[in-house]
């Protein structure tokens, strides 16, 4: 098991809503090609540098687009950067490729639901030595929702550098975290019923971990 504690600071700006009513062929080939794709009501596979993604450059963290996807490098230790879609939605599905590229494993990366500001969301993260979780933030205060209340080892979850698929179901009271089409977690929580979405990746005690990101979907359940 591993514990995670973390100071939360807010690192990136919002973005904007774009149209993925052209995507059926895409969809095709995700975990969620059972869904009807008209239901897909955001897409990137950031091909595109103007896509709305809010890109960062600092000493302590770069989020940039590259030719295989958006990017995170995390220069500092114990801290979490992400980034917004800048929506607010109750109900969603989230999927993402996500690949750790660089750096030490002992990292987290996925996804974010239900964001109202930096003190209240909820994250579902991966870690390059194979852990993963369902995390909530709020008031500032960091949790784990299981019964351990750490991040637990998954045998679903390939560590090192090699690619993961994430989805995240937030739907009503339910919250669910599947890793590579296998379900990892599901809990109920009602603290937050509705917010924003995005991605997130951090460090733990050493810095330079690599985060690449690719093919993000929002489908309405």
């Amino acid at each position: 098991m591993k514990t995670n504690p973390r100071t939360w600071i807010l690192a990136i700006l919002g973005l904007f809503l774009l149209c993925g009513c052209y995507l059926e062929d895409r969809i095709q080939a995700s975990a969620l090609a059972e869904v009807d794709p008209g239901s897909v009501i955001f897409f990137d596979d950031f091909s595109d540098m103007e896509s709305g993604w809010e890109i960062w450059d600092s000493d302590e963290a770069q989020i940039y687009y590259s030719d295989s996807g958006l990017g995170f490098t995390i220069n500092t230790t114990n801290y979490d950067y992400w980034s917004l879609l800048g929506i607010r939605l109750a109900d969603i599905t989230l999927v993402v490729d996500a690949e750790q590229t660089a750096g030490p494993n002992d990292n987290d990366f996925g996804l974010i639901c239900r964001y109202l500001d930096e003190f209240n969301f909820y994250a579902f993260l991966i870690s390059g030595d194979g852990y993963g979780g369902i995390v909530k933030v709020k008031d500032g205060l960091y949790s784990v929702l299981t019964a351990s209340e750490t991040l637990e080892f998954g045998d679903n979850i390939r560590q090192g550098q090699d690619k993961n698929q994430l989805r995240a179901d937030c739907i009503g009271n339910e919250l669910s975290f599947y890793v590579n089409q296998e379900e990892l977690l599901k809990v109920v929580d009602t603290d937050f019923s509705v917010g924003d979405i995005g991605l997130i990746a951090g460090a733990y005690d050493e810095p330079g971990v690599e985060i690449l990101f690719d093919n993000f979907f929002a489908v309405k359940p």
